[in-house]
């Protein structure tokens, strides 16, 4: 089939709810993917931060042949042996208590929220169900996560969206006091805001707010979904901030490609779902746990140590290239923001990498954004820097 084809087919069978580039993918090897025609893309998005190890990697391939051969899907009313490992393996590695398996970010930011509204039920009764969210957020497309966003752009079409959100800015504790109240349950926040521009969170903010929720009974909820199982340089984001949050949601990477979400809590909230009250079809799915299980045992100290390098090594090229449109270059581990100065275009620019078979994503209204998959090689990163410095230049 030809490029052609393949986009006549995709307008005339399938909603048009994305802006596709005019790329179409056919197979990838490392971190390189390759289009229909042949085309060679280093690729610095990894399907939005998902392809965590790459593409073709040996082990992952292993891990999803053997256990497709076995067994593909049950249900939850039965024991499997994957999703098991996959929880000790959160657990053990994150001091956290346990585990609730999804299938991609929002629903897992929709099970946060209904764990956080029913340890608040429980112990208090009703009236104690809001959540604040921070400006800028981002926690997914669902009716609740788009309420739960703090971006105004979100909030329009799809009336009436869920009540219980007020939203308090980022790294500003006195703001978060104002929103709260007798009748709040929880803060929610990205530590680093990916959807919004690549914005890291203030370390002192961050463990003053987990100070503040402690005092006032109030879960800390973090979104992981794009910060989390290696990206920020650590298995999560949090532990860079030295708290443990009571509940923390992933997505993306966990499974290096395959559909899979969570929530993870600690102690306290480890019992707050019961029976009956939270579930879903394909959540801890054997395949994808496999996978996922070979991600974690990837993702050792020692592959974490090279993420942290890998990312010094992208910040320090980018901030090196002499150029008039970067304002600045911000991020942790393999997650990288370059900011624009005003007025430049970046559509333009973004344009000019992918006709120069380079990747790469966008955040906010002047970022943009790069999510190379973990694996990434030197050379691999030297490729998609040549094309960054010959765009930006």
């Amino acid at each position: 089939m030809t490029f052609e084809e393949l986009k006549a087919r995709d307008h005339q069978y399938v909603m048009q709810t994305y802006g596709r580039f005019d790329v179409a993918i056919d197979h990838g090897e490392g971190s390189t993917l390759y289009g229909l025609e042949g085309q060679e893309y280093t690729d610095f998005a990894s399907g939005i931060g998902v392809a965590s190890l790459g593409y073709g990697h040996p082990a992952w391939v292993k891990a999803v042949t053997e256990q497709a051969s076995k067994l593909a899907h049950t249900s939850n009313l039965f024991y499997t042996e994957p999703y098991v490992n996959l929880a000790e393996k959160l657990c053990t590695r994150t001091g956290m208590a346990s585990v609730f398996f999804a299938n991609g970010g929002g629903e897992a930011n929709e099970g946060i929220i209904k764990l956080a509204r029913k340890y608040s039920y429980d112990k208090y009764g009703m009236g104690r169900s809001t959540i604040i969210t921070l400006h800028n957020s981002f926690h997914g497309r669902t009716i609740t996560t788009l309420q739960a966003t703090g971006q105004d752009v979100f909030h329009q079409y799809f009336f009436p969206f869920t009540e219980g959100f007020r939203y308090a800015e980022a790294n500003d504790l006195e703001s978060v006091k104002a929103q709260a109240g007798d009748d709040v349950c929880a803060v929610f926040l990205e530590l680093i805001q990916g959807e919004g521009g690549v914005l890291p969170m203030d370390q002192q903010f961050v463990q003053d707010l987990a100070a503040y929720c402690a005092e006032n009974d109030y879960l800390l909820l973090v979104d992981e979904v794009q910060t989390g199982v290696g990206r920020t340089g650590s298995l999560f984001c949090f532990q860079q901030y030295g708290i443990l949050p009571d509940a923390c949601t992933f997505a993306k990477g966990i499974a290096g490609g395959l559909p899979m979400a969570g929530v993870i809590c600690n102690e306290k909230c480890r019992n707050v779902l019961s029976p009956g009250t939270h579930a879903t079809t394909f959540g801890g799915n054997p395949i994808a746990a496999n996978a996922a299980c070979t991600v974690l045992d990837v993702l050792d100290d020692d592959m974490m140590q090279t993420i942290n390098e890998k990312g010094a090594y992208l910040r320090e090229s980018i901030a090196a290239f002499d150029s008039e449109y970067v304002d600045c270059v911000r991020g942790m581990g393999l997650m990288v923001g370059i900011v624009l100065k005003d007025g430049v275009d970046r559509s333009t620019l973004v344009k000019k990498c992918y006709e120069q078979n380079l990747l790469v994503l966008t955040a906010g209204p002047k970022t943009i954004r790069l999510l190379p998959p973990l694996v990434i090689t030197k050379e691999e990163m030297d490729k998609g820097l040549a094309v960054l410095k010959n765009v930006l230049a």
